[in-house]
């Protein structure tokens, strides 16, 4: 009888690169489905953003696309870890919800973090190396996705 353990494991579920290979399916999937250029990714989570002025205060807008579920009356957290700093953002709103999607087990999550004038410059794929946003019990660390041709264009 010849069997593969690889295999075996990975009927009982304890094979990380099926969970791997599965999660960057699930990835790609997001980006496939969602119009316009991804910003960060997780494991099971893609984050598209971009800045925003509003009335002279200024924002880095957020929506986050996954398995990231969120419903809180005390708003979230995002560190961006760049080049020689750290920032940490506070969500302009204290109350977040994300909404169900129309595939099944994927969520949409927008927050906006508020952000001062002086740290606009510091907000750039080449100057940033990765964001964790916390909110509630959940924390996520998202890796910088690098320009895509469509961007360059």
């Amino acid at each position: 009888m010849k069997f593969s353990i690889t295999k075996l494991k990975a009927a009982f579920g304890t094979n990380k690169s099926v969970e791997e290979q599965h999660d960057n399916t699930y990835t790609e999937a997001i980006i496939n489905d969602v119009e316009g250029a991804p910003f960060a990714m997780s494991n099971t989570n893609v984050m598209y953003a971009g800045m925003s002025e509003l009335a002279g205060y200024h924002y880095f807008k957020t929506i986050i696309i996954g398995t990231f579920k969120i419903k809180t009356f005390k708003g979230a957290k995002l560190i961006i870890n760049g080049e020689g700093f750290k920032l940490e953002l506070k969500s302009d709103m204290l109350e977040l919800n994300s909404e169900s999607s129309a595939v099944p087990n994927r969520n949409i999550t927008a927050i906006d973090f508020e952000i001062d004038e002086e740290d606009l410059p510091k907000i750039s794929r080449s100057k940033i190396q990765s964001l964790e946003l916390s909110a509630k019990k959940e924390k996520i660390v998202f890796d910088i996705i690098e320009n895509t041709k469509e961007e360059e264009e």
